[in-house]
């Protein structure tokens, strides 16, 4: 007996499997050392009891096995005495192709383009600029559709409602407008009350109200406000932060969380605009939020499939549907990036107290975004560099160096797997998560892009900045 006891630790090791949250997946047990991630595979989908077989990928340590267990054991030197933890993390079924080339530039803005968002279902594509314009682009010619005229100062903030029903934008004068993005024309009056440049816009999530009705903008006067794009007013004014509001998410559990110069995070509820929360830790101004649920809430209902749906009703009941399974048993978390050089990883629902500080900058933190799975959090800084953290623990995992000048924004592929950058140094970058390098450099803007967004269904990429045109990539 003693014999058999001895050579099964030889030739096995103990392991347990656990989520990405740290929950176990069954008891430990003794696995060959000969078994690699196909296997570990075949075993998570069927201890989950998965009809339809999911993909996985597996890391202990925070570094991925690509390997059988017994190379790795032996290249990092793991000791078998001790039960081995080892993570799964399910994959996006669907796979996006990296895009490699520009299939179209477009001249239409006569000053510098400041930001490009996709709407929800990845069909239309919108962008703000210096020329007081917003466009609408029909992305089958690839050609300018409408010109949204009306704002009297640059657009510097444009949001889709999740719904893909509205397109709101915000100007350097403070006044915010909605548009109908089947007409190009504008929903009724300018909305105005904001006092100074409006620098976010984030609508309520339609998982929680369907059609599409609220959004929250911050500004540099140091007020968030709650609009109502039925009643075309304001409905609230968040009022506390004692300098500008520098960014805004409306959360998926119905609070909205505002970042300042003030160094503080303020978490607001929406029936009356009370304050929350307060979240302290920043030495400086606050640039950029980030929560791990965003994608499924810019997104709504619509995924990579492209289903259409004929109900608002059907919409709401979709969108959170996609919210729970994203979310699961979590809570949802939030990033924040700032002028100190450092981040910060929260669970505000949980605790004011951040779980983790996040640094390795050398220069400020100009954006920072979630995955879509949520297992990542990239942060994009005027250091040249974009860095990969873990989404869940707020570890350092990752530098992507290449950008020869500041990072201005960054931008995921649905399925989590690419991530998009755009730079001063007039270039944009792909890099693979996977390998952690450089997967295509895109070259082509004559000056700083200041603006980058990956579609929703994949398959294209836009980028604007001072050069004046949009440019489309595709695979």
């Amino acid at each position: 007996m003693e014999v058999e006891a001895e050579k099964r630790d030889v030739n096995s090791v103990m392991s347990q499997l656990v989520d990405p949250e740290g929950a176990t997946l069954g008891p430990p047990m003794y696995l060959p050392q000969d078994v690699g991630p196909q296997q570990l595979q075949q075993m998570v989908n069927k201890l989950l009891n998965n009809e339809e077989k999911l993909p996985y990928t597996f890391y202990i340590s925070d570094q991925e096995l690509v390997v059988p267990l017994e190379s790795y054991l032996q290249k990092n030197k793991v000791s078998v005495e001790k039960v081995l933890s080892i993570v799964y993390q399910p994959q996006a079924i669907f796979r996006i192709r990296p895009v490699n080339r520009c299939s179209a530039t477009i001249a239409g803005h006569s000053e510098a383009v400041l930001s490009v968002a996709f709407s929800p279902d990845g069909k239309q594509l919108a962008s703000g600029s210096g020329d007081t314009s917003v466009r609408l682009w029909d992305l089958n010619t690839q050609t300018p559709m409408f010109t949204c005229q009306g704002h009297k100062n640059w657009v510097l903030s444009i949001a889709w409602s999740p719904d893909g029903k509205h397109l709101v934008s915000g100007s350097k004068a403070g006044e915010l407008q909605c548009w109908d993005p089947l007409t190009g024309q504008p929903s009724g009056n300018p909305l105005v009350g904001h006092k100074k440049w409006i620098t976010g816009i984030s609508w309520e999530p339609v998982h929680l109200s369907s059609p599409c009705r609220r959004f929250v903008s911050s500004s540099k006067d140091g007020d968030a406000r709650v609009w109502d794009i039925t009643l075309r007013r304001c409905v609230i004014c968040l009022s506390g932060h004692t300098l500008a509001v520098t960014c805004v998410k409306w959360g998926g559990d119905g609070v909205i969380y505002t970042g300042s110069q003030d160094c503080t995070i303020k978490v607001w509820e929406t029936s009356q605009g009370k304050l929350i929360r307060e979240l302290k830790g920043h030495g400086h101004w606050v640039n950029s939020l980030a929560l791990s649920t965003e994608y499924v809430l810019r997104t709504g209902a619509f995924d990579h499939t492209g289903k259409q749906y004929s109900s608002s009703e059907e919409m709401k009941q979709v969108a959170l549907e996609r919210y729970k399974k994203m979310k699961a048993n979590a809570p949802e978390r939030l990033v924040s990036g700032s002028d100190d050089f450092t981040m910060f990883l929260w669970e505000p629902s949980v605790s004011k107290h951040p779980k983790t500080r996040m640094t390795g900058h050398q220069q400020l933190v100009n954006h920072v975004y979630f995955s879509p799975d949520g297992q990542w959090v990239a942060s994009a800084s005027f250091d040249k560099s974009v860095k990969l953290w873990n989404g869940i623990t707020g570890k350092f995992v990752a530098a992507f160096r290449g950008h020869v000048g500041p990072v201005y924004q960054i931008s995921w592929s649905a399925d989590s797997r690419l991530l998009l950058s755009g730079s001063k140094d007039s270039t944009l970058k792909i890099w693979d998560i996977r390998t952690k390098k450089l997967k295509q450099d895109l070259p082509g803007h004559a000056d700083e892009v200041f603006a980058v967004d990956w579609s929703p269904d994949g398959e294209k990429v836009a980028s604007g900045g001072k050069d004046k045109v949009l440019k489309l990539w595709m695979g």
